[in-house]
């Protein structure tokens, strides 16, 4: 008979405030069955494990203490001895063994195929009385507050049970004879009468309370088995948990873990006889090749087909109690990991992606900065490269012949007028930070355009080439700058800068602008514009809107590579950008709101797509990527790049407490190895490259809009003034001696335009405008002014 139980709550409610785990993922994964569960590993246990959707994180962590009951006890997740094995690259299904000297402790966990339950068989040997006690934090539906804690019974089964919000967990525990096998259970609050407060006071558990919250809760578990089965279920009541989760147990681990086993090996077989990223005589690339095919189809959803959360971890996720995280949908990120997808053949989830962002659009064009998996948006910047992606990816499905008849043709009209309203400047750049004028979202947009106009209709169709070609032509004249101190320091020409603040009319002006720094102290939050470079421009010569050779490319390499580049014990990385505050404080605490930016193996993958350009080997840039790897071969969102902390668990080269895996990061090592074996950048848009061929054309106009209000134009150039609503431009030449009314023409991509030639005018001479609004009957009410120069 099991210990009695004690009949008050447990003491200590709310307990203190909640967090998540440590995003040091050594793995993570999921069944490619019906389970909605998503799992993740780190620290040789289980952390969040997801369920409905890959949106929503059921518990903090699932861990072990081994204790012989008479003082002496360790917990798994501390004792950082162990190492973690699959059947093969790629498979998630683990096998995780703790050594010590009095024990090992050996974990195979994998999903249930068929429900919604993860399967964990424990192994415990070495002294006889020693016993292993099951440590569980749930966060049930998103959240640490507010979780009722209880011990669930139904038939003859008991579970350790929590709920919040119409969702239930359970954790049951069954040896080989099919028994239920929990002896003392306890609930309590977390940081006052959780278990492990018990054996840190009393070196043994000694503690049963039957119920605990709302609050920050947790339960602990006695496992009268040294060999026992363990089922984490989830369902609207602890019932239904409880009969999925025995339901799971009841057939042995053996059967799902081979079911599970096969079905991935059989996805593994079938992208890679239909994969562009083998790379032969480099097995070991191609085995984390394996996992980052893994990893990006364990971060879809099931029910939301396509959608792709970014990474299934929360950065510092121990300092948090934030429920967003990474696990939220970002367009960019997904297209990034679409592109990955068609690079391994995936060419139906590539069209998933599509299909759920075609669903997803907003009635203007664009897509939320972030969303959660049902489209409800989290923060709500606008990024334009977040617009022009979708786009980018419908031109490389349509390119390799697999739309298969999907009705793209309005997403994309509605996305490029999105981007002929909007831009050329940007509310956002792709880290989320600075409004302006940037070289990475700038060859988005214009390879969008060129893109988008395969699927539109006259006059749209000419006005996006030729919006497309102006803005190329236009790149270097906004975010190229020459002549500077850092130039003359570095010896080079000029260099592209990171961002031009969206007032810059060109480069030149951008020289004594300032860019705010984000995420840095209040003193240390601006910097002149041309001192803040990064490797944003390499985006030019990927897109092909420039080659890789050409000069002004070449010297912002240099530039990069002495600013942003750290040798490390994996090899080179590279920074963001100086002054980064996005990452741990010096001293290796969590990134609070304000720290100091490490390096991104993701920007190792795009410096490494640039060398394969410029005729080098990218083979090297994949190793290093590699080598940043986790246990389990999950790429990180950044490597530490000072001395050892070993308190905070920070080595040089190795991950820091950043999202980890990044599927950004492993869909850019899958295409930088597609585009290895290819001996081009794999997602390249043919049509832009058969527009541009890496060489800027010339335009004989220059624009005016509301955003981007230029005051000078060259003699002979045509003033193209762009509007978002139609009407009469009324300008004069002659301070309005005379005057002209013009109405605009509707481009049918969202603007209307008007043209003013300047050869007719003098130097000197400046065209004063105005408008008249058709729609409203309104003037404008301001008069606005261009000077033409030399």
């Amino acid at each position: 008979m099991p210990p009695p139980i004690t009949e008050s709550d447990a003491p200590g409610c709310p307990g203190i405030p909640p967090t998540w785990s440590s995003s040091a993922k050594d793995a993570v994964g999921t069944a490619l069955g019906g389970s909605r569960v998503w799992f993740t590993l780190g620290f040789g246990i289980v952390n969040e494990v997801f369920y409905p959707h890959v949106d929503r994180p059921q518990i903090r962590d699932l861990g072990f203490i081994v204790a012989d009951g008479k003082g002496f006890w360790v917990e798994l997740k501390r004792l950082d001895s162990y190492t973690i094995e699959t059947p093969g690259p790629g498979i998630p299904a683990y096998t995780i063994t703790h050594k010590h000297a009095r024990f090992t402790l050996e974990l195979r966990i994998c999903p249930d195929v068929k429900r919604d339950a993860l399967l964990i068989e424990a192994s415990l040997s070495g002294d006889d009385d020693l016993r292993l006690y099951a440590l569980l934090a749930p966060h049930a539906d998103g959240r640490g507050e507010d979780n009722r804690a209880r011990i669930a019974t139904h038939a003859r089964w008991r579970a350790l049970s929590a709920a919040r919000d119409g969702t239930t967990l359970a954790l049951l525990a069954m040896d080989d004879e099919g028994c239920d096998v929990w002896g003392r259970i306890s609930c309590g609050y977390v940081g006052v009468s959780d278990g492990w407060q018990d054996f840190a006071r009393n070196g043994a558990m000694t503690w049963s309370y039957p119920t605990a919250g709302p609050g920050n809760v947790a339960l602990t578990g006695e496992i009268l088995a040294r060999h026992v089965h363990l089922s984490l279920s989830f369902a609207h009541g602890p019932d239904e948990a409880i009969v999925l989760g025995t339901s799971s147990l009841s057939g042995g681990c053996d059967e799902n873990w081979l079911q599970h086993v096969e079905e991935w090996q059989r996805w593994h077989q079938w992208a890679l006889g239909h994969s562009s990223s083998v790379l032969d005589q480099h097995a070991e690339l191609q085995r984390e090749v394996a996992v980052s095919a893994m990893v990006l189809k364990t971060h879809q959803d099931k029910v939301y087909a396509g959608a792709t959360v970014a990474s299934l971890s929360i950065p510092w996720g121990q300092s948090r109690t934030n429920g967003g995280g990474y696990h939220l949908v970002w367009a960019r990120d997904q297209v990034e990991a679409a592109g990955a997808l068609l690079a391994i053949g995936a060419y139906r989830d590539a069209r998933d992606v599509l299909r759920y962002l075609i669903s997803t659009q907003q009635p203007d064009g664009h897509w939320y900065q972030n969303q959660w998996l049902d489209g409800t948006p989290y923060w709500q910047g606008i990024q334009l490269d977040e617009v022009g992606f979708p786009i980018l990816l419908a031109s490389a499905l349509k390119e390799r012949g697999a739309l298969r008849g999907m009705f793209v043709g309005e997403m994309v009209r509605r996305a490029a007028s999105f981007i002929a309203r909007e831009g050329p400047v940007t509310g956002q750049d792709r880290w989320e930070e600075d409004a302006g004028l940037n070289p990475f979202t700038l060859a988005v947009c214009v390879a969008a355009l060129v893109c988008a106009a395969e699927f539109l209709d006259e006059p749209a169709r000419s006005y996006a080439l030729e919006l497309a070609d102006h803005w190329n032509a236009r790149i270097e004249d906004w975010t190229y700058v020459e002549e500077t101190p850092l130039a003359a320091r570095l010896g080079v020409p000029g260099y592209y800068v990171r961002t031009a603040p969206p007032e810059a009319r060109d480069a030149r002006a951008a020289l004594c602008s300032t860019v705010p720094i984000k995420n840095r102290p209040p003193s240390e939050g601006n910097a002149t514009a041309d001192e803040v470079v990064g490797l944003e421009f390499l985006e030019l010569v990927r897109l092909g809107l420039r080659k890789a050779d050409d000069p002004k490319i070449t010297a912002s390499v240099k530039v990069a590579d002495a600013l942003l580049r750290v040798d490390l014990p994996t090899g080179p990385s590279w920074h963001r950008y100086p002054g980064d505050g996005y990452g741990e404080h010096e001293d290796g605490f969590a990134f609070d709101g304000t720290g100091i930016g490490r390096a991104w193996p993701l920007l190792t993958g795009e410096r490494g797509h640039y060398a394969l350009a410029a005729g080098e080997d990218p083979v090297p840039y994949l190793r290093e990527m590699a080598a940043t790897a986790s246990r389990g071969g999950m790429l990180p969102e950044q490597v530490w790049d000072r001395p050892a902390i070993p308190e905070h668990h920070l080595y040089p080269g190795q991950p820091t407490g950043g999202a980890m895996p990044l599927v950004w990061a492993h869909g850019e090592f899958i295409k930088l190895a597609a585009s290895s074996a290819l001996g081009r950048a794999f997602d390249r848009p043919e049509v832009v490259w058969q527009r541009y061929g890496g060489v800027a054309t010339s335009t004989d106009w220059r624009s005016w809009r509301f955003n981007h209000r230029r005051t000078t134009i060259e003699h002979g150039k045509v003033l193209r003034i762009t509007l978002c609503d139609p009407a009469t431009v009324r300008y004069t030449t002659d301070d309005w001696q005379t005057q002209r009314d013009v109405e605009t023409r509707d481009t049918e991509l969202g603007v209307h335009v008007v043209d003013i030639p300047t050869e007719p005018l003098a130097l000197g001479r400046t065209i004063t405008f105005t408008f008249h609004w058709r729609e409203s009957g309104t003037w404008e009410g301001e008069n606005f002014s261009v000077r033409v120069e030399g």
